[in-house]
């Protein structure tokens, strides 16, 4: 017998429904409405920053960011994972180190924080582990997995690297350089998105106001398991990835590492 609240039962089943209703909501207002609303669309492979970009170009636009709930149709942030580029305006691509991206998927996936339950439910049904909390030793089982068998959404990390890379009507910015500066970056993403400039005290007001410490209330790299912002950081990605995860991850994802730039060859391998 399932939990009450898991994926067999009413209150699961009226969840799973509410939230693919709002996410075909989002879709269409996506491809359809971002030119003539207009919405800003901030697009990511999950766990690449995303969040954090639409909050702060919410606040720098003046536009609302509707997080987890229901859309208007007005002017505001739309932020999903979105591998079709078709209709979409005014949009900014994130991107992360793929290593570091799927150590924070692999908590996003497999460990509970209380955001999570119908992924980690399904996760777990589909990737039997004898222990979760062990990320290092079953980090390959899990990098083969989210390549080969992926779910909200249904494409890979390098699938999304190749179709957003070259796209030249994006503004394309990286987790890395907001950590490293991140009132400047946001920046220049506001004046390539608008063609307007955004005062430098302006951005270092917003990027204080959403900093990773203010909002966890801990420092970046003091890691919690069990929220959404877990660390942080860039590269924690060298704490988990043993030979064998090197191996599987440069298998399905090695070139796109190339590609964006986080490595020259294999010799990381």
């Amino acid at each position: 017998m399932r939990e009450p609240g898991g994926l067999g039962s009413r209150a699961g089943l009226r969840q799973r429904l509410a939230c693919r209703a709002n996410e075909l909501v989002r879709l269409g207002m996506v491809h359809l409405l971002s030119g003539p609303l207009p919405l800003y669309v901030v697009n990511e492979f999950p766990k690449s920053g995303g969040t954090w970009v639409g909050q702060m170009l919410g606040r720098a636009l003046g536009v609302p960011f509707p997080r987890n709930r229901f859309p208007a149709l007005r002017p505001s942030i739309m932020h999903g994972h979105y591998l079709r580029p078709w209709g979409i305006k005014n949009v900014v691509v994130v991107w992360r180190d793929g290593r570091d991206v799927m150590v924070s998927w692999y908590h996003q996936q497999l460990i509970p924080h209380g955001l999570n339950e119908l992924q980690v439910e399904r996760s777990r049904r589909e990737l039997p582990l004898d222990d979760y909390g062990d990320v290092r030793r079953n980090l390959p089982a899990f990098i083969e997995y989210a390549f080969t068998r992926p779910h909200d959404p249904a494409f890979s990390w390098s699938e999304f690297v190749r179709r957003w890379r070259d796209r030249k009507d994006a503004v394309h910015v990286r987790y890395e350089d907001l950590l490293r500066d991140t009132p400047g970056e946001l920046r220049r993403v506001f004046r390539e998105l608008t063609g307007e400039r955004l005062s430098a005290e302006r951005a270092s007001a917003i990027a204080e106001e959403f900093s990773f410490e203010r909002q966890a209330r801990r420092r970046p790299g003091q890691e919690d398991r069990g929220s959404f912002l877990r660390k942080g950081v860039a590269g924690d990605w060298r704490n988990y990835f043993g030979p064998e995860a090197r191996r599987v991850f440069d298998r399905y994802a090695g070139e796109e590492l190339i590609l964006l730039g986080y490595e020259r060859d294999r010799s990381w391998v």
